[in-house]
């Protein structure tokens, strides 16, 4: 068993694809260290979507360790539209995007064109926006447009394919940011009961808000993970943390949508914000993105890594390494080896933990600051809905593992993308100290904790007509019941 202090801190989430949907892989993964499994719903089937998560659900029973599953759903998205081979376009060369074509006059045969999935992109897009293709690797200029047709000059030359997605820098799009795809496909979500629904391109947090009825509607405890893909969510990065339960910094869409030297800036702002206030965060996207191909890292990766894990991120992300990748265990392994190395470089100098305004972040405090001042001791937790979990794991505490005991399936999962939480499930709660008693037994026979760890516990007592919040210091025993 491993020892105690073992516990990464940083989470892993990976996404499944060609390269690791089977069982075999999945029991590997998970294994390895693998948090939450990601589903990426851009291009997936109901069938499929169904039959993958009962198989995680299986893979993680088999392997002895629970896992969250996380549902990514599309959002609005705006495409080409099909093409009968590809288009070489030119430095200089006028093309246009064609918006409405059962409304098209006549055009020059001189000037080339293609079909937009989105008829108002005309009404949201002005002369002189840029129009990003193909993750930006095509640049054009808006000249002019009318009902039909957004006209456009080249300034990066490239190949146009078909379907290939449309970025727009600073272009308020008025799309749904819960399209009729995404209720589909959270309805499956949510009669399979996945853990996490990611809301694409959210904006402002009213979208938030829509999917959160949405899943209340449903009676769906799955929790929200806002991603920030453009410029419009840096906007409202402050009211979108406080609205949503995970943030996702998603460094794809959001790199193309920003000036590349303002990426950075954007990552670190968002993760202090989320420390700032107890919210989890998630760094996603070209984290190993070499090692799709290569059994290896390049050295800026590892070193990106190992900042999130320095601005204590609680999860990074793995998408395309484990998807279409060569090398998906690899990733896993890589991720928890430099996770693993830079959270022992943070634990030789311990921060102050934060400060936060209510009196129960102040207790949480309390306990984070004992556990920094007892050596070899953990913080024992004891969380129905995975809110005393979160408040202590905001603090950071940088050598205590937090180990949460809950009597929920759901929160335990829920905890699985929170940084330096390890959860357990305990059922039912009894009274206080048979509780205690039996946690304590179960780490003990779990090899969670040993003899002579001082256990700092966390917990609060509901009497008649008020809530009572408990710090123990209590010492291991073999002999303990």
């Amino acid at each position: 068993m491993p020892s105690t202090h073992s516990l990464r801190r940083t989470k892993i989430i990976a996404t499944l694809g060609p390269a690791t949907e089977s069982e075999a892989m999945l029991g590997q993964l998970i294994t390895a260290g693998v948090d939450v499994v990601r589903l990426n719903m851009a291009h997936a089937k109901h069938d499929w979507t169904r039959l993958i998560i009962r198989r995680i659900r299986t893979a993680a029973q088999k392997a002895g360790r629970d896992v969250a599953i996380m549902m990514d759903i599309k959002g609005p998205e705006i495409r080409t539209g099909e093409l009968t081979e590809p288009l070489d376009l030119k430095v200089g060369e006028i093309f246009d995007f064609t918006v409405r074509p059962e409304t098209e006059p006549k055009r020059s045969a001189e000037i080339r064109s293609v079909d937009v999935n989105y008829p108002d992109l005309v009404n949201d897009i002005k002369v002189g926006d840029t129009v990003l293709v193909d993750s930006g690797q095509i640049r054009l200029v808006v000249l002019g447009k009318d009902q039909a047709h957004i006209r456009c000059r080249v300034l990066t030359p490239g190949s146009l394919t078909s379907r290939r997605h449309i970025n727009l820098p600073g272009v308020h799009i008025n799309l749904p940011s819960f399209t009729a795809k995404d209720r589909a496909d959270t309805i499956v979500g949510v009669e399979e009961g996945v853990d996490f629904i990611a809301l694409s391109f959210v904006r402002e947090a009213s979208d938030i808000e829509k999917l959160r009825l949405f899943l209340k509607e449903r009676n769906s405890h799955a929790r929200i993970v806002a991603k920030i893909e453009d410029q419009s969510a840096i906007n409202n990065l402050d009211e979108i943390i406080r609205a949503t339960d995970v943030l996702m910094v998603a460094r794809g869409d959001l790199g193309i949508e920003v000036p590349l030297q303002e990426l950075p800036v954007i990552q670190r702002r968002a993760v202090r914000t989320c420390l700032a206030i107890g919210r989890p965060v998630i760094i996603a996207t070209h984290m190993l993105e070499s090692m799709i191909t290569q059994p290896m890292p390049n050295r800026a990766e590892i070193t990106d890594v190992a900042n999130a894990v320095y601005e204590q991120a609680d999860c990074v992300m793995l998408s395309g390494e484990t998807t279409i990748g060569k090398y998906p265990l690899e990733c896993v392994r890589i991720l928890d080896t430099i996770a693993r190395r830079i959270e022992a470089e943070q634990a030789i100098d311990i921060a102050e933990p934060a400060v936060f305004i209510s009196e129960r972040m102040k207790v949480f405090r309390a306990a984070v600051v004992l556990a920094n001042e007892i050596p070899r001791s953990l913080i024992v937790v004891f969380t129905r809905h995975g809110t005393n979990a979160s408040g202590l794991a905001a603090h950071r505490p940088p050598h205590a593992p937090i180990l949460a005991i809950t009597d929920c399936v759901e929160t335990m999962r829920h905890l699985r993308i929170v940084r330096a939480v390890e959860p357990f499930l305990l059922t039912p709660f009894s009274n206080p100290e048979a509780t205690i008693e039996r946690a304590i037994a179960s780490l003990l026979k779990l090899g969670r904790v040993r003899d002579g760890d001082k256990l700092i516990i966390v917990s609060d007592i509901q009497t008649k007509d008020r809530r009572i919040d408990s710090i123990q210091l209590r010492e291991v025993f073999s002999a303990s019941p």
